[in-house]
């Protein structure tokens, strides 16, 4: 049977770490090389890549069995579900009309060094100007759509690898 062909969880535990890895290497790339700064949903979507990342990298030098399994993919669906609700906010900001899109606001920076943090979490989610300009595409895509499309399949992939037999 192919499902007795796969990698071991500890294998792909291990892939997803690196796709996350690249994920984040593309983002920093963007920033640096093309020059593309991060709005505030950004942030925050990469905060989710990172986290994910992390669990697989835990998941795979732990390599538990047991209950173990169950508590990282709970863990790295949970940090899916949470950057995907991120990346869905923004990539729904990006295809709002120009006349309803939220006016542009302060920095991430400025809002962490001046306001709770709560109340910044909530001016985030609420979006602004900048995170609805579209700078970056690719196959029609727009950056969040893409960690979208990535949010669901690591975490549909790591819940499933870390539940799986094997």
């Amino acid at each position: 049977m192919i499902l007795d062909k796969l990698p071991s969880r500890r294998v792909l535990n291990v892939v997803g770490f690196m796709v996350c890895f690249g994920l984040m290497g593309f983002a920093l790339f963007a920033q640096h090389v093309l020059l593309l700064d991060p709005c505030p949903l950004c942030v925050f979507q990469r905060v989710a890549v990172i986290s994910i990342g992390v669990i697989f990298l835990i998941a795979a030098l732990h390599n538990p069995s047991g209950a173990g399994r169950i508590a990282y993919a709970v863990l790295l669906g949970a940090a899916a579900v949470a950057g995907a609700t991120v990346a869905g906010r923004h990539a729904w900001l990006q295809q709002l009309p120009p006349d309803k899109v939220p006016s542009c606001g302060p920095g991430l920076d400025y809002m962490l060094e001046t306001l709770p943090f709560t109340e910044v979490l909530g001016k985030v989610f609420t979006g602004s100007g900048e995170c609805a300009e579209i700078v970056w595409q690719f196959l029609g895509l727009s950056m969040p759509a893409w960690v979208l499309v990535w949010m669901f399949g690591l975490g549909i992939g790591g819940v499933w690898n870390n539940l799986r037999r094997g």
